[in-house]
């Protein structure tokens, strides 16, 4: 048992080090594709196009600082600031399902506002950062391999299913009335909703909470 907690926890230095890295250096489709060359700029819109709710979007996220909120209107629209660099932003749309992906961000600086329909599923594949989730109604699926992650919850009962999991690090899940915290940590919850939040993040920290 104290081998596997060493392996674990060798594991868990190793992603801890890969952001601390990042921190220091900081059918009919259609596709939107934008590269930018500039650093220190005001928010640029670099991604805007019309996608009706109650889809699936799955976002694909190079390292960086990410906020994802509810849209005023039914479109996805991604909005760069800070150090842009050479990001590329390409957004593919099919019926019902749309794809998000943010590439070749710069190790420093970078934020991206990405916003979807108020209702949609959600699949979120971070490579390193900062992400936080806005209460947007539906199904949400996140993988980071390290950094911190905050999910806003409206309504707790709206989710038949909470499953969070790290490899080092604390989960916080004030709505759904628990917290873990080291190595592994584990956290699950059923309620009498619908939906289902699927959380695993490598080294970092989770939050869940109410919006």
């Amino acid at each position: 048992m104290m081998a596997c907690w060493k392996r674990s926890a060798g594991l868990a230095i190793v992603v801890l080090s890969t952001l601390g890295a990042f921190a220091c250096s900081q059918p009919d489709q259609k596709t939107d594709t934008a590269t930018t060359g500039t650093t220190g700029s005001a928010p640029t819109v670099k991604a805007d196009k019309p996608f009706a709710p109650g889809g699936a979007i799955t976002l694909q996220l190079s390292a960086g600082s990410y906020d994802v909120r509810a849209a005023a209107d039914d479109r996805i629209r991604v909005t760069l600031s800070g150090n842009i660099g050479d990001t590329k932003v390409d957004v593919t749309t099919a019926e019902g399902h749309a794809e998000v992906v943010v590439k070749e961000t710069p190790h420093n600086n970078f934020h991206a506002l990405i916003e979807l329909p108020a209702a949609s599923d959600l699949v979120t594949n971070l490579t390193a950062g900062e992400l936080t989730v806005a209460a947007i109604t539906g199904n949400k699926q996140i993988d980071s391999n390290a950094g911190n992650v905050t999910v806003d919850i409206a309504d707790p009962n709206a989710y038949a299913e909470v499953d969070a999991s790290l490899k080092a690090g604390d989960i916080q899940a004030e709505p759904f009335g628990g917290s873990k915290s080291g190595v592994l940590p584990h956290f699950t919850w059923s309620g009498p909703g619908k939906y289902k939040l699927h959380a695993s993040l490598g080294a970092g920290n989770l939050v869940l909470r109410k919006s």
